[in-house]
């Protein structure tokens, strides 16, 4: 069942894309701000609902806060830093190494080498499809977006690793969004203008983006790394941008390409490959 939670997460994250359209003449912090605010507020009504106390403490250490604060903040900032530098697909592919980290930082010692071949085999099918079978050059000119872009996987592949060790309750995810909103709004404030008026479309997608893939989905994430199977949901975080373009063509804001079914085949196979149980070599009685 924790597997699950993860795989709604995902999709929550491929949802991202579309409904990041409803809100994308905001700006990029402002819109995180709300986003997290609104996350927060999901701890509440789940309080509310289950009878619990509103005003628990977190359980989450000094260092573990530490820790889940720069995750969760420390990737979207670096995510808009890496667009403000880099272009958008350059920055994708890069990010996109987090499920090929997180996988060979979850597997075992006798699976390491499934982890990263599986792990390589699915990131050539999400090269595949983001450049479109085009392919993408590297220029040394986007240096800086680069190392924001592998500073966002490192850093959320990390944050990932990290909460499956934690013993804390998924109630944390809420005060962590907290303290993310607030450094969300403070960079707002010194990165950007602020936007006071919301059209009806605006205020919809700031609250289905906090409701998802920016609020809840941390909370089944947080849930399905500590219970789950880290395998394979590392493996299946792949289609997160497929997920985003299939939504994106079901919703005819772009036209379907076979760049979908190709890189869909190399996930698939890729996460076969992560997932394939290596058997430990039994000792031979007669050489004991």
């Amino acid at each position: 069942m924790s597997t699950i939670f993860g795989v709604l997460a995902i999709f929550l994250w491929g949802a991202l894309a579309l409904l990041g359209n409803l809100t994308k003449a905001l700006p990029a912090f402002q819109l995180l701000f709300m986003c997290f605010f609104v996350s927060f507020l999901l701890l509440f009504i789940k309080r509310l609902v289950t009878k619990q106390p509103l005003l628990a403490l977190p359980t989450l250490g000094k260092a573990q806060t530490i820790i889940g604060i720069v995750g969760l903040f420390g990737f979207h900032f670096c995510y808009f830093m890496a667009l403000k530098y880099a272009p958008l697909i350059e920055v994708s592919l890069i990010v996109y190494l987090w499920p090929l980290l997180l996988g060979v930082f979850v597997a075992r010692s006798e699976n390491k080498i499934n982890a990263i071949i599986g792990g390589l085999v699915s990131f050539i099918g999400i090269v595949f499809l983001i450049s479109d079978g085009g392919g993408f050059t590297i220029n040394s000119q986007y240096f800086l977006g680069y190392l924001f872009a592998a500073s966002c996987a490192l850093l959320w592949s990390s944050y990932s690793l990290f909460m499956t060790r934690f013993d804390n309750h998924v109630d944390d995810i809420g005060w962590l969004s907290l303290y993310v909103a607030i450094l969300a709004l403070l960079a707002h404030i010194y990165f950007e203008q602020t936007v006071t008026r919301f059209s009806l479309t605006q205020t919809v997608g700031i609250f289905l983006l906090g409701l998802g893939p920016v609020g809840g989905a941390f909370y089944l994430w947080d849930i399905a790394l500590k219970r789950g199977n880290k395998t394979l949901l590392a493996s299946l975080s792949f289609l997160t941008p497929l997920l985003s373009t299939v939504l994106l063509v079901m919703a005819q804001q772009i036209h379907f390409s076979w760049a979908i079914l190709i890189a869909l085949a190399f996930v698939l196979i890729g996460a076969a490959i992560s997932n394939y149980k290596c058997r430990p070599r039994s000792v031979n009685a007669s050489h004991l």
